[in-house]
């Protein structure tokens, strides 16, 4: 087994040298041989442009072929990636630059377009991620390799075969990866992810799902910028050998649902929100219908029309999946019940940007319902709880895939990491005796109740959320009351012709129903209604912090 990431990345690359590796969706597809090529070029250029081993290069812009051959070409050269994500505004975009000290940059044009070049002195060279083309060199050298790159390249590799590759020899424990986190209760945080973490990550891949193989087609829609899509829809599928489509441009529904059917990926990465809202529009609707409701009580005919649900569902992903992953959080109660009652090939797994990101996991047919799955491959768990089984506690974590820290902040570093390598997750939960982890909430999302009660706040979240025009929600307290922030599915009340007053009275019966099943002290006393979506995370998780205080 090789022991290391770039190994990984080398072998894969002589391996499948003549498969196709990433195609642009309506644009061009680039085999591992020419992925190589861009990559030795790319390492041309650094060099000539005075970046060396260790140096950090940065990438901004969508999702893209090119986003993928500069990220692996920066990785292979030995520099430190820092990818950061091209949504993020423009101001946090100049600090992380900053903060980073990057010396040099490739960026999309639509994304150079919104940066300052004054703002961000200290960068040597800046390409365009579009073309390649250069739009800022201190370095002669650098820009007369852009202007004679295949001259330079002939020199180099006179014969270009996969015997001619040799990728940087990296020391496991050396910073590859440096990823700014955008979390739900705190801001960015320069996350130190060494080699070693993007090695266990990639061979978790490997060894969990053995059904994926060479020249496997997958679609990626997560952003790259983010660990979860980066390692789990790029690393192990560039390991594996496999065919990888970028989504390029805005993920709008008609294009991603384009994309899964044309494609017709072998394994399927989302979040939550993605799958809840599927289920939400286009099956609680049909299981909700009265006739329906009496047939599924008719063990035959409930069989039949289980069937056809499953079978409506798969189709919508491409038919093709031999696993749907969900990361980011837990699934909602209602939506998960009705998965596994159509017994379809999903699984919930758990992981954070520090780990790289990978915790827990476990394939569909082994999954139990409503954890995030098992521990992984060399990791381990400690709950924070006299009794891990039953009674909450912070959820720690030790192992290969921990992060060395965040850059420059050793304050945030102290807090999450311990003197014998466990790292404080935030995160609440408890383990079974098979090992399965649940997880119950956050711990600074956790809400001290009026009479000392530990309330949290995800589980009546998910209540509201499973109710039908409720696309999301939001527990906060005040210090003795809870306010629940409702963003209503505004497009399906349109639809309806309800008026406002419509709205408030059905939020307001929403509201009494999710009470009469919780205890009294998770009671809402109040709601408010939002006429826009929550500010969110990468992975889609609500931007908590943003939301402390009820609206007036």
């Amino acid at each position: 087994m090789e022991n290391r990431f770039l190994g990984l990345l080398e072998k894969s690359v002589k391996t499948h040298w003549n498969l196709p590796a990433f195609t642009d969706m309506g644009g061009d597809t680039y085999s591992y041989k020419e992925v190589a090529r861009w990559m030795e070029k790319l390492h041309i250029l650094l060099e000539k442009a005075g970046i060396r081993p260790e140096d950090k290069v940065a990438l901004v812009g969508a999702n893209s072929a090119h986003w993928a051959i500069c990220f692996f070409g920066i990785l292979a050269y030995g520099a430190v990636a820092v990818p950061i994500l091209h949504e993020f505004n423009t101001d946090n975009i100049h600090h992380i630059l900053n903060h980073a000290e990057a010396k040099a940059l490739f960026v999309s044009k639509s994304s150079w377009e919104k940066l300052d070049e004054q703002a961000i002195p200290h960068i040597q060279l800046i390409v365009c991620l579009d073309d390649y083309s250069l739009i800022k060199s201190t370095s002669r050298e650098a820009r007369d390799a852009i202007d004679n790159m295949d001259e330079f390249f002939g020199q180099a590799y006179p014969d270009f075969t996969p015997e001619a590759i040799h990728y940087y020899i990296e020391d496991p424990e050396k910073l590859a990866v440096l990823n700014y986190t955008s979390g739900t209760t705190s801001s960015s945080k320069g996350v130190m992810l060494p080699y070693r973490s993007l090695w266990s990550n990639t061979q978790v891949a490997a060894d969990r799902l053995p059904f994926i193989h060479a020249g496997d087609n997958i679609v990626c829609l997560l952003p790259m910028a983010h660990m979860y899509g980066l390692a789990f829809e790029v690393l192990n599928s560039f390991n594996k050998g496999c065919h990888v489509h970028f989504i390029v441009g805005r993920p709008a529904p008609q294009i991603v649902a384009h994309a899964y059917q044309t494609v017709r990926p072998r394994l399927i990465l989302a979040v939550p929100l993605i799958i809840e809202r599927a289920v939400k529009n286009y099956i609680f609707p049909v299981v909700g219908k009265p006739l329906v409701r009496f047939l599924l009580r008719v063990p035959y005919v409930s069989a039949l029309i289980r069937e056809r649900i499953a079978d409506g569902l798969n189709k919508a992903f491409g038919d093709n999946f031999e696993e749907l992953v969900i990361g980011g959080a837990a699934l909602n109660k209602d939506v998960e019940r009705l998965l596994r009652a159509i017994h379809f090939r999903y699984t919930v797994g758990y992981g954070m940007t520090e780990c790289g990101p990978l915790i827990a996991y476990a394939q569909w047919d082994e999954f139990k319902p409503g954890s995030v799955g098992r521990i992984i491959d060399r990791m381990e768990v400690r709950i924070e709880s006299d009794d891990p089984k039953r009674k909450v506690g912070e959820i720690w974590v030790r192992g290969m895939n921990n992060m060395l820290g965040y850059y420059k902040n050793p304050e945030a570093t102290s807090e999450v990491m311990t003197p014998d390598g466990w790292m404080r997750t935030g995160d609440l939960g408890t383990v079974d005796a098979d090992g399965f982890l649940f997880i119950r909430g956050r711990c600074k999302t956790m809400i001290l109740g009026p009479n000392g009660q530990n309330i949290y706040p995800e589980e009546i979240e998910n209540k509201l959320n499973s109710l039908p025009l409720v696309v999301e929600s939001l527990v906060v307290s005040d210090g003795k009351k809870l306010t629940a922030l409702i963003y209503p599915d505004w497009k399906q009340i349109d639809s309806l012709g309800m008026t406002s007053h419509d709205v408030e009275r059905e939020m307001e019966q929403y509201v009494k129903q999710v009470n009469r099943c919780v205890p009294r002290y998770c009671k809402i006393s109040r709601f408010e209604m939002r006429k826009n979506d929550f500010a969110k995370t990468p992975k889609k998780s609500i931007k908590r912090y943003l939301y402390q205080k009820p609206l007036s």
